[in-house]
């Protein structure tokens, strides 16, 4: 098959809870940056993407955990993270803005998720979504973020 033809291949289906994760993370990702950068809110924007995406290989309550986790906790979210921040939050990039505060949520709140997983699936997101060296960015602060939240995690890592 030519690299054309791929275009007009069906998505495979997400397989397993890691996969169906994968994608309720890249959903809920770009839900948060349209919540950013519409102010609708998340209920809206939740049905919205419910209704235009084949929910079939989604993590649907993953999906809805991270939307109703990050709008809570978002000042705490923002406050983990600002001090790790070579710029103004303000100045921020919107979609590395939207990975932050999904993977800090995760860091905080899903220590079933190994922090490496998340800081992994941060700059993925990054890669696939952001600006050039996006990725790196993300990973820079994430890195520096994961030993105050995952601190018992993190240390018996480098052991």
């Amino acid at each position: 098959m030519n690299h054309d033809d791929s275009q007009d291949a069906p998505q495979p289906k997400a397989k397993g809870k890691i996969a169906t994760r994968r994608v309720a993370r890249s959903l809920a990702m770009q839900a948060l940056y349209q919540w950013h950068m519409a102010g609708q809110s998340l209920n809206e924007i939740e049905a919205q993407f419910r209704v235009d995406n084949d929910f079939s290989g989604v993590d649907g309550v993953y999906f809805r955990e991270i939307l109703s986790g990050v709008a809570t906790q978002k000042s705490e979210l923002d406050q983990a993270f600002t001090p790790l921040l070579s710029i103004p939050l303000e100045e921020l990039d919107p979609v590395e803005l939207s990975i932050l505060r999904l993977s800090t949520w995760e860091l905080k709140n899903r220590v079933d998720v190994p922090y490496r997983v998340v800081i992994n699936e941060g700059i993925e997101l990054a890669k696939v979504f952001g600006a050039t060296d996006g990725h790196k960015f993300v990973n820079g602060v994430l890195d520096k973020l994961a030993p105050s939240l995952r601190a018992a995690e993190v240390s018996a890592n480098k052991r």
